[in-house]
């Protein structure tokens, strides 16, 4: 599974990578616009990345933007109607963040931080990542 995770926090993104460590071949962005150009450039070279995490609050373009960025980037690269697995991770529990991620953005999923690897582990294997 290739993986692209889009976090700032040097931490979290580290404890993810962790979680992941023999499941996915991970890159990593620091931000929403490193994650999109990143994203993109898959869609274009490949293969395209299985999965993505998103954290929602980033510098230069949070989570949401790019979210949508990422889903138009698919459909303008004519992906064959499979689209990556996009899950938000933040520490953003409100329904108004959830419903524009899911609706909105066409997220996959929403793991709300602290993330535990049982939790994402449980995620990957409902969309079949796993």
């Amino acid at each position: 599974m290739k993986c692209l995770i889009i976090e700032d926090n040097e931490f979290l993104r580290e404890g993810l990578m962790m979680f992941l460590q023999g499941v996915a071949d991970i890159e990593t962005a620091g931000n929403g616009r490193e994650g999109v150009d990143l994203f993109s450039a898959a869609l274009r070279q490949g293969p395209p990345f299985d999965l993505v995490l998103l954290d929602i609050v980033m510098p230069e373009m949070d989570g949401q933007q790019a979210l949508r960025l990422m889903r138009k980037a698919e459909k303008e690269e004519g992906t064959a109607g499979r689209k990556s697995v996009i899950i938000m991770t933040t520490s953003l529990n409100s329904p108004a963040n959830m419903e524009e991620a899911m609706w909105d953005g066409d997220c996959t999923d929403y793991l709300v931080k602290p993330v535990s690897r049982a939790d994402l582990m449980a995620v990957l294997q409902r969309h079949g990542l796993l």
